[in-house]
């Protein structure tokens, strides 16, 4: 992948893939099992973003859904950002993410050299949003295997600060069904306050063995409207 990593990170990365190995005997967090499919599937993938996101230079990351961590505490690991929540409204799972987050935390530290603070949340993203110290206040939103492209981005623009990006991790199968989702979205995209989706390749994804994997993003170019994110019966509706 051509990825540089310190020891700090590698450290980070280490010991949250084994504590997800570990908590897995008793707790669904992944339906993978087998170190190799972690590795690949989850860690690699979510550091296959690391270039593009890196590049935009955001110093604080919000995780949508973030489940086993996957990608939120490999990105904690890997880029130079100074705070990362992860969010999941699943109390087990929360759980993890706060034993996980203060294990990484400890791996990632270092003298003279601060590692983030990263912070587990148990709340849904919609309450999350009415929360006036979170809406609007993260440099990047992040969401892997959570939703279709227009409810990544209805429920992570109004977290998202102005200027900021929403990214989430796809794979393009080459059917059109990635093209169309991205059709789908482009009226709440925009209601939301955010400019048009873009895909974005990720040059590593075929050498790891993840043909396909890419990232749809969405930059925040306006306030979002109080009435976003929509509950999700509402969400969901057919149109």
């Amino acid at each position: 992948m051509a990825l540089p990593l310190d020891d700090a990170a590698k450290r980070a990365i280490d010991v949250h893939a084994r504590l997800l190995i570990a908590w897995n005997a008793a707790i669904n967090l992944t339906a993978l099992r087998e170190p190799e499919q972690i590795a690949r599937n989850h860690v690699l993938d979510s550091l296959l973003a690391v270039p593009v996101l890196a590049a935009r230079g955001p110093r604080s990351i919000l995780d949508l859904g973030s489940g086993g961590g996957f990608p939120g505490l490999p990105l904690a690991a890997a880029m130079p950002v100074d705070r990362v929540a992860l969010v999941d409204s699943i109390g087990k799972k929360a759980r993890f993410l706060e034993v996980a987050a203060a294990a990484v935390h400890t791996a990632m530290e270092e003298p003279g050299a601060p590692a983030p603070e990263i912070t587990a949340i148990a709340e849904r993203s919609e309450d999350l949003a009415d929360d006036a110290d979170h809406r609007e206040a993260f440099d990047l939103v992040v969401a892997r295997a959570v939703g279709s492209v227009a409810e990544v981005a209805e429920l992570g623009l109004p977290l998202t600060a102005i200027d900021g990006h929403v990214a989430m991790w796809k794979r393009d199968a080459g059917d059109g069904a990635l093209k169309e989702e991205l059709a789908d979205a482009a009226r709440i995209t925009q209601a939301a306050g955010g400019g048009p989706a873009r895909v974005v390749a990720l040059a590593a994804a075929q050498r790891v063995g993840l043909e396909g994997h890419c990232l749809v993003v969405v930059e925040k170019l306006r306030p979002t409207p109080d009435r976003y994110p929509r509950p999700a019966s509402e969400r969901r509706r057919p149109k």
